[in-house]
């Protein structure tokens, strides 16, 4: 009985998040969307069978699934908030890289337009920051995202003489390594801004590439999709570990 709640319930919720992601985002193959949409059905099917007396997945085969992604989530959330290495007020960051992401031609989409703000309101508090746009030119962009992250800079009162570019970098791994070239010491704090769903793989690729202490600069993310993000950076992190 409880699994046949727990299967009912699980399917019907996915469902109804996936199609609050379709009227957000306009579509209804969104990549990572879809996957609430096959969790949905496969809740509903395993109450079904549930229902007529099958027995579904061993409980130690649920138990151990939930337990590794509950510790996952944990240390994705941990790493939105800064580490006791880094720098509390004071002068701030020698150095402030803003992570790219997704751009419709030259249009700034949500999650960057909140990453460049939450960057700016830093880099107006303390004017002796330099800031690293990094991120390159992918599939349907007009220009690299660098550039147009700079200009958006520019836009909001940030000095030209701030702001350095690193146009090349096409994923995480590569905005923190390219990156690198523009930081004259990797020993000094850098503040790293992106959503805050994604900190905790930036902060790994940082550490990796040879930062000593890379800081978290949480910007925030719709609402909605912030569970959405989250789960989908599972996926992302245990590929990071098996991977590299």
């Amino acid at each position: 009985m409880l699994r046949q709640i727990i299967f009912s319930v699980f399917g019907v919720l996915s469902l109804l998040y996936y199609a609050l992601l379709c009227i957000r985002l306009r579509k209804w193959d969104s990549t990572f969307s879809r996957f609430w949409l096959v969790c949905g059905i496969a809740g509903l099917v395993f109450w079904y069978l549930c229902r007529d007396g099958y027995e579904i997945l061993p409980g130690i085969l649920m138990v151990i699934p939930a337990v590794i992604f509950v510790l996952t989530e944990a240390r994705i959330i941990r790493g939105m908030f800064p580490s006791p290495k880094c720098p509390d007020g004071g002068e701030g960051f020698r150095y402030l890289i803003v992570l790219g992401a997704q751009v419709d031609g030259k249009r700034i989409t949500d999650s960057l337009r909140r990453r460049l703000d939450r960057a700016i309101r830093y880099l107006l508090a303390y004017p002796a920051t330099q800031v690293i746009v990094s991120g390159g030119m992918g599939k349907g962009e007009a220009a690299p995202e660098a550039e147009i992250m700079g200009e958006y800079l520019l836009e909001h009162g940030i000095g030209e003489e701030r702001i350095l570019r690193e146009g090349r970098s096409r994923t995480t791994k590569e905005n923190l390594e390219f990156s690198r070239a523009y930081i004259e010491d990797l020993g000094v704090p850098v503040g790293i801004v992106s959503n805050n769903f994604h900190l905790y793989r930036a902060i790994c690729y940082a550490k990796r590439e040879g930062y000593l202490r890379p800081c978290p600069v949480a910007a925030d993310c719709h609402p909605l999709l912030f569970l959405n993000y989250v789960v989908r950076e599972f996926f992302a992190v245990w590929k990071m570990w098996i991977m590299t």
